[in-house]
C-alpha cells in the first residue's frame, strides 16, 4: 500500500467513519478505512448501541413474561432465565451487524487497513500494529478523522472490567449481579441499569447532579424518574463517588454529598458486586498525530472544524464524537455524509439543532429540538400541547399507556420548536417530529396530517393540535 494513493482515508470505522466511506465510494472516490479493532462498526455496533439494545429487548421480554401476560389471558409459569443463551443471542446480533458492514465495504470496493491510524502530515497516514510498529503508510488526497469517543474515567475509581466496569464490561458480565451500583444517571447508565434490574439485580444509581438525565425536558424527567423508581431502581442524587476498594466479595464505594464531605451530610459506604462507571464519554484524540500534523483542538478537547468539517489543516477533516455537537451515532453518520458530499462538490449540511435523542428504557424517552427550560432562558414565547397515551386507543390496546407527548410551538408563528415523548414507542415516534421540524412545520401542520388509526403516532397528532388550538380526543 506504500505506493498507493487514495482519494480519502478514513480513520475509524464506527457509524461516522464507515458511513462516510460508503458514501464517498458511491460518489466515485477511492477509499480506505483504518480501523484498529478486529471487526468494523466501532463502539456502537460492537460494544455500545447494538449489544445494549439486544439485551434491553431480551430483558424486557423476560420481565413481560413474568409480570404482564396474564392480563392478556396468557397464563404461564414463572420464566427461567437462560443467561448463556441471552448473551449468545446478543453476540449473534452484533456479529450479523458487523459482518453486514464488511459486506458493504466489499460491495463498494473500500479498502480496510487493520491497525491504528496516525496522521504523519497532510496527505499521509500510517497504520500502526498492536506492537506499536508501523505496518503500512498510505497517501491520501483527503483524510477524515472519525475516531469516535472513549469512556470518561472517574478519579479514584479504577476500571478493571471485572468488578468495576465501563459500559463495555457491563455488556459482558458472566452472571446477574446481586447488587449493581451505577455511577452516573445518564442514558448509558439508566439503560444498562434497567437491563440488570429486569434480570434480578438490585440496582442503585449514584448521580452527581440533583436530577437524572441532564438535558432532558424537566417535566419529562420527573415522570421518567418516577417510572424507573417504581420499577425498582434506587437513586442517590446530588452525590459523588470518591473512592472504590475492590475486595474478594465485591466493591466498597465511598459516597459523599456532591457539595463536599461537610457540605450536606456525612460520607457513606455502598457495597456492590459490580460497579458500572457511566459518567459520560470523551473524544478519542490521543495517538492520532494531531500535534504533529498541526490539527488544533477546542477548549473542550475536541477537534476544531469549520462549517465544512475541515480542521485547521487543509485536507484533514473530522466528524462525529471528536468534534462539537451531540455524541450520537446517527449524528456522526450525518456528519460523514455531509463532509464527503462537500468534498465531492455537493452541498452537505447537518442541522445539529434537530438531532433526535432516545433513551431506550421502558418506557422510552425521546426528544428533538428545544426544551421548555431552553425556551424560557432564551426569552422565547411558546405554547405547550400535551396528550397522554391513556387517551390513545392503540396504546390502550397494547397495554402501554404510561407517558405522554409534549409539543412546544412558537406562540406567534406556531412553528414547532421542540417535541418530547415519554412512552413505549417514543424512539420510533420521534422520527416524524424530526422530519416535520426539519421542514419548519407548524403544530397545525402536524395536526392536520392524516394519521393512520389506530396508531401510537396519533398521540403526536393530538399533542400538536393541543399546542395549536385544541385536541379532538381529550
Amino acid at each position: 500500500m506504500a505506493n498507493e494513493t487514495f482519494d480519502l482515508v478514513v480513520i475509524g470505522a464506527g457509524p461516522g467513519g464507515y458511513v462516510a466511506a460508503i458514501r464517498a465510494a458511491q460518489l466515485g472516490m477511492k477509499v480506505a478505512v483504518v480501523e484498529k479493532n478486529a471487526t468494523l462498526g466501532g463502539t456502537c455496533l460492537n460494544v455500545g448501541c447494538i449489544p445494549s439494545k439486544a439485551l434491553l429487548q431480551s430483558s424486557h421480554l423476560f420481565e413481560e413474561t413474568g409480570h404482564d401476560l396474564a392480563a392478556h389471558g396468557i397464563v404461564v409459569g414463572a420464566p427461567t432465565l437462560d443467561f448463556a443463551q441471552m448473551m449468545k443471542r446478543k453476540g449473534e446480533v452484533v456479529g450479523a451487524t458487523t459482518k453486514g458492514i464488511e459486506f458493504l465495504f466489499k460491495k463498494n470496493k473500500i479498502t480496510w487497513l487493520q491497525g491504528t491510524g496516525r496522521i504523519e502530515a497532510a496527505g499521509k497516514v500510517s497504520v500502526i500494529g498492536p506492537d506499536g510498529a508501523v505496518k503500512d503508510t498510505v497517501a491520501a488526497k483527503n483524510i477524515l478523522i472519525a475516531a469516535g469517543s472513549e469512556v470518561t474515567p472517574l478519579p479514584g475509581v479504577a476500571i478493571d472490567e471485572k468488578k468495576i466496569v465501563s459500559s463495555t464490561g457491563a455488556l459482558e458480565l458472566s452472571e446477574v449481579p446481586k447488587h449493581l451500583v451505577v455511577v452516573g444517571a445518564g442514558i448509558i447508565g439508566l439503560e444498562l441499569g434497567s437491563v440488570w434490574r429486569r434480570l434480578g439485580a438490585e440496582v442503585t444509581v449514584v448521580e452527581f447532579l440533583d436530577r437524572i438525565c441532564a438535558g432532558i425536558d424537566d417535566e419529562i424527567t420527573k415522570f421518567f424518574q418516577r417510572a424507573l423508581t417504581k420499577q425498582g431502581l434506587k437513586f442517590k442524587l446530588g452525590a459523588k463517588v470518591t473512592k472504590a476498594e475492590t475486595t474478594g466479595a465485591g466493591v466498597t464505594l465511598t459516597v459523599e454529598p456532591a457539595a463536599g464531605k461537610n457540605g450536606g451530610g456525612a460520607a457513606e459506604t455502598l457495597q456492590a458486586d459490580i460497579v458500572l462507571v457511566a459518567i459520560g464519554r470523551r473524544p478519542y484524540v490521543a495517538g492520532l498525530g494531531l500535534d504533529k500534523a498541526g490539527v488544533k483542538l477546542t477548549e473542550r478537547g475536541r477537534i476544531a472544524v469549520d462549517a465544512h468539517f475541515q480542521t485547521s489543516v487543509p485536507g484533514i477533516y473530522a466528524i462525529g464524537d471528536v468534534i462539537d455537537g451531540p455524541m450520537l451515532a446517527h449524528k456522526a453518520s450525518e456528519d460523514g455524509i455531509a463532509c464527503v458530499e462537500t468534498l465531492a462538490g455537493q452541498k452537505g449540511h447537518v442541522n445539529w439543532d434537530l438531532v433526535p435523542s432516545v433513551v431506550y428504557t421502558q418506557p422510552e424517552v425521546a426528544w428533538v429540538g428545544k426544551t421548555e427550560e431552553q425556551l424560557k432562558a432564551a426569552g422565547v414565547a411558546y405554547k405547550v400541547g400535551k396528550y397522554p397515551f391513556t387517551a390513545d386507543p392503540r396504546s390502550r390496546a397494547n397495554a402501554a399507556t404510561e407517558g405522554f407527548v409534549k409539543v412546544l410551538s412558537d406562540k406567534t408563528t406556531d412553528r414547532v420548536l421542540g417535541v418530547h415523548i415519554f412512552g413505549a414507542e417514543a424512539g420510533t415516534m420521534i422520527g416524524e417530529a424530526a422530519l416535520a421540524m426539519e421542514f419548519a412545520a407548524s403544530a397545525e401542520d402536524i395536526g392536520r396530517v392524516c394519521h393512520a388509526h389506530p396508531t401510537v403516532n396519533e398521540a403526536l397528532k393530538e399533542a400538536a393540535l393541543a399546542s395549536w388550538e385544541k385536541p379532538i380526543h381529550l
